[in-house]
C-alpha cells in the first residue's frame, strides 16, 4: 500500500509558547519553558489542543474514533505504565494532535506513528519540531490505515505499542500489529473499558471470549488501569481503560500456525451455548471429526469454548 513518510523538520509556524498557568488543566504542573536544546518535550492542554484543532481546521469524527487526550498527567501515566525506555523503538497508532506521542519521545529512543488523517500527519511534524525539538529526529509518521499496514510501510521494526486505539476497531488493529511484529516485546494500548475488560478476562469469565484468547495466544494480558471521560476532547461516551500484553515465547509466530488456531477460536465462539463437539462440526467438517480432534487435543467434547485457555486452542489446531 502506498504511505507517506514525514520526518520531523522546522516548525511550519511561530506559535506563542505554550503550558501557561491558564492554559493547563488543574491539577498538571506547568510544562518546562523552551529555550535550550536538550529541553524534554513540553506537552499538550486543552488550549493547546483546541489551538491545533483549529489551526488545521479538523472536528473530530466518530467514524475515525477521534478523541483528542488533552490532559499532561493522564498521558504521563501511560508512557510510565508502558515501561518502555531509551532502547525502544516505540509504534503509536492514531496520534492525532501529539498529545501521547510528546510524552513518549520524552523517554523512547524513536517513535513511528500510523496516522489515518492526512491533515493530522501533515502537521505532526511540525507540532513535534515546535514542542521537542531536540528528539525531531527520533520521530516519523506514516500516513496510513493501520489495520491493513504491512512490514514493509514501516522504516524500522518497533519493539513496544503504545497507542490511543481507534475504539471502532481497537480489537482488529491491535491484533493485527502483535501479529504483523513478534519483535513488539510489550504493548499498551488505550480501549473502551468494556473492551479492555475483555481482553483481560480468564476462562469461565462471563466476558472471557474471542478478543480475550487471541490477545493471550500473543502473551500475558492484563488490565494496567481506567482513563475517565475528563481528559479528552471531545468528551467519549464511554469510560477507558489500558491492557498491558507482554509477549511470551508460548506459541508460534507462524502466521499460517497463528491462523489455524484463531480459525478453532473463531468456530468455538461462533454459537457459545453449543459444546465444542457441535460448535466445531462445521470447522472439522462433521461433529463426529469434531470430537475425535477433541479427544486427540485432551479436551472434552462436552465443554464450551469458554472454558478452554488459549493453550487448549494451540493444541487442537495441531490435530489432524
Amino acid at each position: 500500500m502506498a504511505v507517506l513518510l514525514v520526518q520531523a523538520g522546522p516548525a511550519l509556524i511561530d506559535e506563542t509558547p505554550a503550558g501557561t498557568p491558564d492554559e493547563t488543566p488543574a491539577g498538571t504542573p506547568d510544562e518546562t519553558p523552551a529555550g535550550t536544546p536538550d529541553e524534554a518535550p513540553r506537552l499538550l492542554g486543552p488550549a493547546q489542543i483546541r489551538e491545533l484543532a483549529a489551526e488545521v481546521g479538523v472536528r473530530p469524527t466518530k467514524t475515525l474514533g477521534q478523541n483528542f487526550v488533552h490532559d499532561a498527567n493522564t498521558v504521563r501515566r501511560i508512557v510510565a505504565a508502558s515501561g518502555v525506555g531509551a532502547g525502544d523503538t516505540v509504534l503509536e497508532v492514531g496520534p492525532g494532535l501529539g498529545s501521547l506521542t510528546l510524552a513518549l519521545l520524552g523517554t523512547a529512543g524513536k517513535v513511528v506513528a500510523i496516522e489515518i488523517d492526512q491533515v493530522l500527519a501533515q502537521r505532526l511534524p511540525a507540532t513535534i519540531a515546535e514542542y521537542a525539538p531536540s528528539r525531531q529526529d527520533n520521530f516519523q509518521v506514516i500516513l496510513a490505515d493501520a489495520l491493513h499496514v504491512t512490514r514493509d510501510d514501516l522504516p524500522v521494526v518497533p519493539t513496544a505499542l503504545v497507542a490511543n486505539l481507534p475504539y471502532n476497531v481497537s480489537v482488529p488493529v491491535l491484533l493485527h500489529l502483535l501479529g504483523l511484529f513478534p519483535e513488539i516485546t510489550t504493548a499498551l494500548v488505550m480501549v473502551q473499558a468494556e473492551v479492555a475488560d475483555r481482553l483481560a478476562a480468564g476462562p469461565g469469565s462471563r466476558t472471557y471470549g474471542v478478543p480475550s484468547v487471541k490477545a493471550r495466544y500473543h502473551g500475558r494480558v492484563t488490565r494496567a488501569g481506567s482513563v475517565g471521560r475528563n481528559v479528552f476532547w471531545p468528551e467519549p461516551k464511554v469510560e477507558s481503560g489500558l491492557v498491558r500484553i507482554e509477549r511470551t515465547d508460548d506459541h508460534s509466530t507462524d502466521p499460517l500456525d497463528r491462523q489455524q488456531v484463531f480459525a478453532a477460536i473463531d468456530a468455538a465462539f461462533a454459537q457459545r451455548r453449543k459444546t465444542m463437539r457441535s460448535a466445531l462440526a462445521g470447522w472439522a467438517g462433521s461433529a463426529a471429526e469434531a470430537e475425535r480432534r477433541l479427544r486427540e487435543a485432551g479436551i472434552d467434547p462436552g465443554e464450551r469454548g469458554e472454558k478452554l485457555d488459549v493453550d487448549d486452542f494451540v493444541r487442537l489446531a495441531r490435530t489432524t
